[in-house]
């Protein structure tokens, strides 16, 4: 029996071919005429030319919360049900996160939470949070507009997590644009990938040369090695920016075919007592579907890791949703603001198989596959 995975890699254009003229350039380094061009391409997708290429999502976390002026001892407020590489950053700069729960529409950031945290945190500190990290979760918008009017009420400023949303929209101006900085992935798993890889989204010209600066080591311009601040090496090599200009070629075609897959889950489940497909809330939201998600009810047959247990005994790849933050031992002592939005989702949720390589016979047989654990 084939394996139905997750989420893979979609490797079908010019990638071969635009590899093959980094490797025989010698430009296989950081920084290079394919880095160029692949900066160009998402700049021009997005219709913001201020994009950075760097060597991965979590790397522009950090320089976006860099560039944001979090130092030791400020506190970040960050949403809790995400993948720890939206908060890790936060604390590789020395601030302190502070977690804020979801709100069960969109399952990112709850607006009235996080005004709450703003408030109680100057309440306890004397200042305001440093920075806001709001999460694009499984390419699904937040409520975006809510999240900025209330950051700007405070003047905190917002850094848009949108590794999972490149091609999401939210009132038809794509995720990634809505903060101050916004970051992007290319993982292996992602809508399109350079292996590893991601990028930062800046506000202007001068803000990305500064981030370019900061990640390749923070090198003046001089003959010789010569530093000032300290820097990363962050960017983007050329042969990892080869793949992803091919990768960017097709990259409306693979959001058409994440959305198309979503839609046969959502038609073959819409009366079904025991699964929610998570769906755009209204028409503002229009999301990627990077993943298909769903809720199990606690009145179905298997809870969801029975499920996922009892489909890979199928060769069926599914995975639990993230584990909230707060959860975490790791940041066991951080503030949290909230309910139990978050963890429920995770107590109740499923990621499904949505690779854009999936065919309508490999969804079928994931859907009937669950229909019979669940009948």
């Amino acid at each position: 029996m084939e394996w139905i995975k997750l989420s893979i890699p979609h490797l079908a254009g010019n990638e071969n071919k635009y590899a093959s003229e980094a490797i025989e350039s010698t430009w296989i380094v950081p920084l290079g005429p394919f880095v160029d061009r692949f900066e160009q391409q998402l700049g021009q997708y997005l219709a913001s030319s201020d994009v950075v290429a760097l060597s991965s999502g979590t790397a522009a976390i950090h320089l976006g919360l860099d560039m944001l002026g979090v130092r030791t001892g400020d506190e970040v407020i960050c949403q809790s049900l995400t993948f720890a590489a939206s908060a890790n950053p936060i604390v590789y700069l020395g601030a302190k996160p502070v977690f804020v729960d979801s709100e069960p529409q969109t399952w990112n950031m709850d607006p009235q939470a996080l005004d709450k945290a703003i408030r109680h945190r100057r309440e306890v500190t004397g200042r305001l949070p440093k920075a806001i990290v709001v999460v694009d979760l499984y390419g699904m918008p937040a409520k975006l507009d809510e999240i900025a009017s209330i950051a700007a009420v405070y003047g905190i400023p917002v850094l848009e997590d949108a590794a999972e949303a490149l091609g999401s929209s939210f009132k038809s101006r794509y995720c990634g644009l809505w903060g101050k900085y916004g970051t992007l992935s290319f993982n292996g798993n992602k809508m399109i990938t350079t292996s590893g890889g991601g990028a930062l989204i800046c506000p202007d010209q001068e803000s990305a040369n500064r981030v370019k600066f900061l990640s390749t080591q923070a090198r003046e311009n001089k003959p010789y090695y010569y530093h000032e601040v300290i820097g990363y090496n962050y960017r983007l090599s050329n042969v990892s920016a080869a793949i992803g200009c091919a990768q960017a070629e097709a990259l409306s075609s693979r959001v058409a075919r994440r959305r198309a897959i979503h839609q046969r889950y959502v038609d073959a489940w819409k009366s079904n007592p025991y699964i929610t497909v998570h769906d755009n809330p209204s028409g503002d939201f229009d999301s990627n579907f990077w993943l298909s998600t769903i809720l199990i009810s606690p009145d179905a047959a298997l809870s969801p890791d029975q499920l996922r247990s009892e489909l890979l005994r199928q060769c069926i790849e599914t995975r639990p949703v993230w584990r909230p933050m707060h959860m975490q031992p790791v940041y066991a002592d951080a503030p949290y603001y909230g309910g139990n939005v978050s963890e429920n989702i995770f107590n109740s949720g499923l990621c499904l198989p949505s690779s854009s390589t999936l065919t309508d016979s490999d969804v079928d047989r994931v859907i009937e596959a669950i229909n019979q654990l669940l009948k």
